[in-house]
């Protein structure tokens, strides 16, 4: 049986390579001096000239997609993720905030966080009988049918750290496991608990009393565990190096073994101390207030992690390499271990939180423009009020049309975002990326096929052009949720931003986020110029409105 005829969905396309080079060129004109310039535009034609090197890796990718369900997947999963050696939060894992609960006492806290598994136990249900409804683009491509594989893996994959790059296991066909289990982890000690038993999932009620007893064990415990969570948090390759000393012994191995085969994990967290406000919450979320708060009460491995403090700070973060945030919204929204870099890490993220509340996307709708775009040109002014120029932008664009589609990248500092007035109305961008056209996956491809063909790194992946065009300063998206709710995440290099929004009818939702040791951002200073530009935007399409609606009357008395 072909596969592919089941799924019904198309392979993503590998672009033209001429197509490609010259979107390349023109994604970086403007980015780099004209000197480097000349430079890159010379490596590139001879990187595309008729038999040369690029026509051979062209070609090794063209087969490569004949002979796999998605030609860029491993390449792309392996690249944006699991290569990496940072450590997961802030860097890594995006965290959802829920609404602030508001808890009487532990009990009234444990049952929101039994409803919160029962509802993970519904809705694990609803994906392994396939009967998740298939969702559609909206949009540009609306009414096309997206893929649904990430969905299979919320709760079903888990991040093994490597020495040199990291592996993402899948279990597979999960759906017929008799038993499954979470982790809850409670004073930084984890316990192992049954939520299915004989195929039959435990009630709410029941899964109350269970967490109540863990609760109460986790707080009786006459012998303490080191806080094992803080080694999840380093470095991927200073964790992989502690993994394998812990698994010399057996009975750390077993712990080990139920913790990376577990649905979920549950972080019931003390009450933090610390004001409720959007921005700390956002804070918590990423990275738990460092160890001597929650830091160390989480499992950064697991793919979902559910927090649930007794303040009423609740929320999940995400090991993100198995699925992307919007369906990871769309999951949610059914109701001597003390690493210094913890340390620094905690210290280090500068997070500001700012609503918006100028207009939402009912206005931007009414000037018939995209809010996604709308956004992007905001962000952009923004950077460029705060220093003078525009910076390699990464604004992730969804290639779920695909099969087993992931993201590309929509580079959305363009030369008529510099122009300005000019991207207020150009929409071409994004739709490029949507389309499988953009240019990020394709050059990688390219990379890893020369990679594979044992040939040294082409010139043009060497070029420092190439390198600055990696670095992604500003990396935005847009993850739009119910209201309440909302997501972010850090920067990906040490002197951007991380810059997520949610455009709601009449406000938009920011989280911007720097790093407090660079000099070069602050993000305070960003949401400041963010503010300004989105007033004055607002004014220059009032101002236009009432010079079209001028021209239209004097137009009108000359007939």
């Amino acid at each position: 049986m072909h596969m592919g005829k089941l799924c019904g969905l198309p392979k993503v396309p590998v672009p033209p390579l001429k197509q490609t080079l010259d979107t390349y060129l023109k994604c970086v004109r403007h980015l780099v001096k004209d000197e480097q310039f000349r430079k890159t535009e010379a490596i590139v034609e001879k990187f595309g000239a008729p038999g040369g090197l690029g026509q051979v890796l062209q070609k090794k990718l063209l087969e490569r997609r004949d002979k796999t369900e998605n030609w860029v997947y491993d390449y792309w999963l392996e690249d944006m993720y699991l290569s990496n050696r940072l450590a997961l939060p802030v860097n890594s894992s995006p965290a959802m905030v829920f609404p602030k609960q508001t808890f009487k006492d532990q009990k009234d806290a444990l049952r929101y966080a039994a409803r919160l598994v029962g509802g993970v136990l519904e809705y694990k249900a609803l994906i392994d009988t396939r009967a998740l409804p298939v969702e559609f683009a909206r949009g540009q491509l609306a009414g096309t049918p997206l893929c649904m594989k990430q969905y299979c893996r919320l709760f079903t994959s888990y991040r093994y750290p490597g020495l040199k790059t990291d592996a993402l296991a899948v279990r597979a066909n999960a759906a017929s496991a008799a038993s499954e289990h979470i982790i809850v982890a409670c004073k930084n000690q984890f316990f192992a608990l049954d939520v299915v038993t004989d195929s039959k999932p435990l009630s709410e009620a029941e899964i109350l009393s269970q967490l109540e007893k863990t609760a109460s064990m986790a707080g009786n415990a006459q012998e303490r565990f080191p806080p094992f969570g803080l080694l999840t948090s380093d470095g991927r390759t200073e964790w992989a190096r502690a993994r394998d000393i812990l698994a010399k012994d057996q009975t750390n191995m077993d712990s080990l073994a139920l913790i990376e085969s577990c649905l979920c994990v549950l972080c019931l967290d003390e009450a933090s101390g610390t004001k409720a406000t959007d921005t700390e919450r956002a804070l918590l979320m990423l990275h738990g207030g460092g160890w001597e708060k929650n830091g160390a009460n989480r499992w950064y491995d697991k793919s979902m992690q559910f927090v649930v403090g007794m303040d009423g700070i609740c929320g999940v973060v995400c090991e993100h390499s198995a699925f992307e945030g919007v369906v990871l919204v769309a999951g949610t929204a059914t109701e001597a271990v003390k690493p210094a870099s913890g340390r620094k890490l905690v210290k280090n993220l500068d997070m500001d939180v700012f609503t918006f509340k100028g207009y939402g996307k009912e206005f931007i709708k009414k000037q018939k423009m995209s809010p996604d775009a709308f956004v992007q040109v905001a962000l952009q002014l923004a950077f460029f009020k705060c220093s003078g120029k525009l910076v390699s932008t990464y604004e992730s664009a969804s290639i779920r049309r695909f099969r087993d589609g992931r993201v590309d990248n929509i580079r959305s500092a363009t030369v008529e975002a510099l122009a300005f007035v000019k991207s207020m109305t150009d929409e071409r961008s994004p739709h490029t990326a949507i389309t499988g056209m953009a240019i990020d996956n394709h050059l990688l491809g390219l990379l890893k096929s020369a990679k594979e063909l044992n040939m040294e790194r082409p010139e043009i992946f060497c070029d420092e052009t190439y390198l600055a065009s990696n670095r992604f300063i500003l990396s935005t998206s847009q993850v739009p949720t119910a209201v309440e709710m909302f997501c972010c995440y850090g920067p990906v290099v040490h002197n951007g931003y991380g810059a997520c929004y949610n455009p709601q009818p009449d406000h938009i939702v920011f989280c911007v986020s720097s790093f407090w040791e660079s000099t070069q951002t602050s993000s305070a200073v960003f949401v400041k110029a963010l503010n300004e530009g989105l007033l004055e935007i607002r004014d220059l399409c009032d101002a236009s409105a009432t010079a079209a609606a001028t021209k239209m009357a004097a137009g009108g008395q000359g007939g």
